[in-house]
């Protein structure tokens, strides 16, 4: 008589799929995925740690799992996504380059005030979709836009890009700087909890989402009355 085949272990292939679909941080992903896998397969913990360690340290190809993500924006690039990306938004009526980033830089900063900090980033959002979209609002409301404008719209996506994921990382109590904190201070005899110093960062943090919303806003009247054109 065959022995039953343990088909649990294929968990962590459902694992990666949907990790990948949901575009969650592909190291995360993976290592979930051993982590549920060995466990399905009724190892030790300790052997699944060890196996782990033991893969990443052999095999060192843990960095490809971070390069790939750029080769294939690149690719997709390449055939036309910027493109794609400007005539979508323009076909939505009320859309407009401030909304866009508006709306962007709240969700970035939930997104990051959730650990979810790969959800975005420079080559991953920005270059590829946040900057072409704002381009394409823009173009459909002012017509073609001048070199300094389209300059000023892709410097202002970095910006909120970077003001949502650092002020947003900052009130989530596992990122690696509160726990900094956590320790210095622990260190010089002051008791102090990582929530307690994740809290303290939300009223910073409202303030960034309140000014730099402000700015975006305020970058469709700029737009509106012409301030780049004028500029020699």
């Amino acid at each position: 008589m065959m022995d039953a085949v343990n088909y649990w272990p294929l968990l962590g292939v459902g694992v990666v799929i949907i990790g990948f679909a949901i575009r969650a941080n592909p190291l995360l992903v993976v290592t979930l995925a051993g982590v549920i896998t060995g466990l399905a397969a009724a190892l030790p913990f300790d052997d699944i740690l060890t196996a782990l360690g033991d893969g990443f340290t052999h095999t060192r190809t843990l960095s490809l799992i971070l390069v790939l993500p750029l080769a294939v924006i690149g690719l997709l690039e390449r055939n036309g996504l910027r493109e794609q990306a400007g005539r979508w938004i323009s076909g939505f009526k009320n859309a407009s380059a401030g909304r866009l980033l508006a709306m962007y830089l709240l969700a970035r900063e939930l997104s990051a005030a959730l650990g979810l900090t790969s959800l975005g980033g420079h080559p991953q959002m920005v270059r590829p979709l946040l900057a072409p979209m704002a381009e394409g609002a823009a173009g459909k409301a002012f017509g073609p836009l001048t070199d300094q404008e389209q300059q000023h719209l892709r410097a202002m996506a970095a910006a909120t890009d970077n003001v949502g994921l650092f002020f947003g990382e900052d009130i989530f109590v596992a990122f690696g700087a509160v726990m900094l904190m956590h320790s210095f201070l622990t260190a010089k005899g002051i008791n102090v909890e990582p929530m307690h110093i994740a809290l303290w960062g939300l009223p910073t943090a409202l303030c960034a989402l309140l000014i730099h919303g402000c700015r975006v806003l305020y970058l469709d009247r700029q737009l509106a009355n012409g301030k780049w054109r004028k500029a020699p």
